[in-house]
C-alpha cells in the first residue's frame, strides 16, 4: 500500500496525476512543486519498471509545463535527490534570476513561507493548470 514518507506528507497537496501525486513546497522564494510515484518502496529510479519510468517522464513534462505557463520563470530545475527524503520525488522548481538563491541551489538559502492566503491561492492555480492538461 502506498504511502508518503513522513517529510512529504507535511507538503501541501495539490493533487493526483495517473502516476504519481503532486506536492507543494511552502517556500516563497521559487514556485515549487514535488511529483511522487504512487508507488510502494521506491528509493529510486531503478525500482521502477521501464514503462513506470516512461509515465514518470511524461508527467515530469507536464509539470513543467504547468509551473513554467503559470510563472514564466528563467529557468527550471527538475531533480531528483533522496539523500534526506529517501522516496522518490521529483521536484519542479521555477527559478529567476532575481531570486534569492539565483545562481546557486535552492537549498542553500532558507525558505520562506508564502504569507496569508497566497499559498492556497497558488496551489489552486497549479490544480487548475494541471486539469487543463490532463483534459
Amino acid at each position: 500500500m502506498f504511502q508518503l514518507h513522513p517529510a512529504l506528507q507535511k507538503k501541501d497537496y495539490v493533487c493526483d496525476l495517473p502516476f504519481c501525486k503532486v506536492l507543494f513546497e511552502d517556500n516563497a522564494n521559487c514556485p515549487w512543486i514535488f511529483l511522487v510515484p504512487k508507488k510502494e518502496n521506491v528509493r529510486n529510479m531503478l525500482d521502477l519498471t521501464t514503462e513506470e519510468r516512461l509515465v514518470l517522464m511524461k508527467e515530469i513534462e507536464i509539470a513543467e509545463k504547468v509551473m513554467t505557463r503559470l510563472f514564466n520563470p528563467d529557468q527550471t530545475n527538475v531533480a531528483m535527490i533522496g539523500n534526506m527524503t529517501p522516496q522518490l520525488h521529483v521536484h519542479v522548481i521555477c527559478r529567476y534570476q532575481t531570486d534569492a538563491c539565483w545562481p546557486g541551489t535552492v537549498w542553500g538559502v532558507p525558505g520562506i513561507p508564502y504569507l496569508g492566503d497566497s499559498k492556497k491561492e497558488i496551489i489552486e492555480k497549479i490544480r487548475k493548470e494541471f486539469e487543463l492538461c490532463l483534459k
